[in-house]
């Protein structure tokens, strides 16, 4: 399913001293992604932002059209650059085969120039909008409450929520998704904060006919459906079931239990076969991940703080489509590249053997081994994983390959430089394999 890079995280311009420059700090790295094993490219909203209480990440978007042109709310350039330097970020990525994802905010709006009362409650609110732009001006009327609808889902803070049923803030919101798809180069969307609108409105977008450069463009989605394995699954069905073009969810279930095995003392292996989680209901829909922009700390909860290269073993091994976070793969140094004790090495293990079904092999309170039975090109693979903080743990195992012999490709360990041996399958496909104290060794037939 290919692997996918956030690339951002909160603040990520000011903290790595790239304020108004972040499209340039993204392109640098592409031909690295390309070559590692990357395939789509997770940005964050490009569009300018209500700005109120200085630069702003883009979750408070002002003028949907305006992506680094126009001189408002503060400067001319969005808090991560001006739209030709995202444009040659775009470029850059389909040279290497790339996809790039655009953040799709539309459930709210924020900093407008102006307050009217709404026609249903008679509320005085801030949903006067006129963009320098001149594209998608809204006024009271195109926001909750309103004539169109009689319900609204969540909202997000105070910020007034777009009717999607109002006309013309439904035709609105598929021409910006052609504009950023057609015009601005995108391949396809993540959804924000899906809980707060309709779904019935994602597979209008997801249908719709783009075309660029005389091809027709099927856009990739996946949702930020903030909830329970049961709950996401619910929405999917509903969302999907009168799709022509399926979309995916973050699989944030999977994120807590991962945590959980990083951070928390006696955590119990059995638990990742726990079904309450995308990964194992429903990994055609998947989309897994360690971490992300929202966790940084308060409400939102903490980052993972220890031996997170266990929670990427298991995601970048498994079903599902990953997605590796920045921070964890630039800033806090964990690519590791040309060594087999970093994400560099699980992405490329990913690409060239991560394929088929999963099968646990051995599980146990410490030990957890598991082996993707492989498909067309990828052979598959298997990865053992140890939580015991004190020894090597090893299991015979009923693998899928009588006298194979399995080489180590990926491992890392959080006290122990060992490094692991090839194994041989005997005749009857059985193998013993191993791993370190906290950590993990993914093995590949050789």
């Amino acid at each position: 399913m290919g692997v996918m890079l956030q690339c951002f995280y909160w603040d990520c311009p000011r903290l790595e001293e790239r304020e108004y420059h972040w499209w340039e700090r993204v392109n640098e790295e592409i031909q690295h992604l390309s070559q590692v094993g990357f395939t789509h490219l997770w940005l964050p909203p490009a569009c300018k932002a209500a700005n109120l209480h200085g630069p702003s990440m883009g979750y408070d978007p002002y003028d949907f059209y305006d992506l680094g042109e126009f001189d408002q709310k503060g400067s001319r350039a969005t808090w991560f650059g001006q739209r030709t330097e995202l444009e040659k970020l775009i470029r850059t990525a389909h040279e290497h085969k790339l996809q790039v994802i655009a953040d799709l905010v539309i459930n709210h709006c924020s900093g407008a120039d102006g307050q009217a009362n709404n026609p249903i409650s008679g509320e005085r609110r801030w949903t006067e909008f006129t963009p320098v732009s001149g594209k998608f001006p809204r006024t009271a009327d195109h926001f909750h409450p309103c004539r169109y609808e009689t319900y609204d889902d969540m909202t997000f803070s105070d910020m007034p929520d777009l009717s999607h049923r109002h006309p013309e803030v439904y035709f609105e919101v598929l021409e910006l998704c052609r504009f950023l798809i057609e015009e601005v180069g995108f391949d396809g969307f993540r959804y924000d904060f899906v809980k707060g609108y309709g779904s019935w409105i994602i597979p209008a977008i997801q249908e719709y006919r783009y075309q660029r450069a005389a091809q027709e463009i099927r856009p990739y989605g996946v949702a930020e459906h903030w909830s329970s394995e049961r709950e996401i699954s619910d929405w999917l069905n509903e969302v999907n079931n009168w799709n022509d073009n399926e979309i995916d969810a973050f699989d944030f279930p999977l994120r807590y239990k991962l945590k959980r095995m990083c951070d928390e003392y006696g955590f119990d292996m059995r638990e990742l076969l726990d079904t309450a989680c995308l990964m194992r209901s429903r990994p055609w829909n998947a989309v897994t991940f360690v971490d992300n922009h929202d966790f940084h700390g308060g409400n939102s909860g903490d980052e993972v703080v220890r031996c997170k290269l266990m929670a990427y073993a298991i995601i970048l091994t498994h079903e599902g489509m990953p997605c590796v976070y920045w921070k964890d793969y630039l800033t806090y140094g964990l690519a590791r590249a040309n060594r087999p004790d970093g994400i560099d090495a699980l992405a490329s293990v990913h690409r060239q053997y991560a394929g088929g079904r999963t099968e646990t092999r051995w599980v146990d309170h410490d030990l957890y081994v598991m082996e993707r039975l492989g498909h067309e090109r990828q052979p598959g693979l298997i990865l053992a994983i140890n939580n015991n903080g004190n020894q090597w743990r090893g299991a015979w195992v009923d693998a899928s390959r009588p006298n194979a012999r399995y080489v180590p490709k990926a491992w890392w360990s959080d006290v122990d430089n060992g490094v692991p041996q090839t194994q041989h399958a005997n005749a009857f496909g059985h193998v013993n394999v191993y791993a370190p104290p906290r950590g993990y060794v993914v093995y590949v037939p050789a």
